[in-house]
């Protein structure tokens, strides 16, 4: 499977309480049961449950790729990635399970086959030396919307990366 991470395992004594605004995601792992996992995005907070589950925090603006599979004795149930942008305090946002409040979907794909190609796009923008998490939110919507079409998405380019650092620079 390409670009699938084994989850990180940090020791934490009792965390401290999350900011308020902070975007919150619970993160289940089950081997060969379920696995939900973060591909993408630089968390600000972590809890440890236990040994299985732990939750992620995420400031506003931020983006990130939610990634869940589970299977039960007849195969896979759910093959889902969501890229989020997550939601200040006031601000609009889509409910999503384990994600809370929510967040601004950018991309939802579901069924393996679409969720490896996008698995594949990450892989190729971080190929270019770019973090998934500083693309265009308006990438992550175009390969959203060519993959449910059955089309080709677009690759990210560096040039589109830089084109899109200047813009987001000389907005007020």
């Amino acid at each position: 499977m390409t670009g699938i991470a084994a989850p990180r395992v940090r020791s934490s004594a009792a965390p401290a309480s999350p900011p308020l605004s902070t975007t919150l995601v619970e993160l289940t792992w089950i081997e060969k049961k379920i696995e939900n996992w973060i591909r993408f995005g630089c968390d600000i907070h972590e809890q440890i449950l236990d040994r299985r589950r732990r939750v992620i925090g995420f400031a506003p603006n931020s983006t990130f790729a939610f990634v869940r599979w589970a299977s039960n004795e007849f195969g896979t149930i759910i093959s889902r990635i969501d890229i989020l942008r997550a939601v200040g305090t006031g601000e609009p946002f889509q409910t999503l399970p384990f994600v809370r409040p929510g967040g601004d979907i950018l991309l939802k794909i579901e069924g393996w086959p679409k969720v490896e190609r996008v698995l594949q796009a990450v892989d190729a923008i971080e190929s270019i030396g770019v973090d998934p998490a500083d693309v265009s939110s308006d990438h992550w919507r175009h390969v959203h919307n060519r993959l449910t079409a059955g089309e080709e998405p677009r690759a990210y380019s560096a040039e589109q990366h830089r084109a899109f650092l200047l813009r987001r620079r000389a907005e007020p």
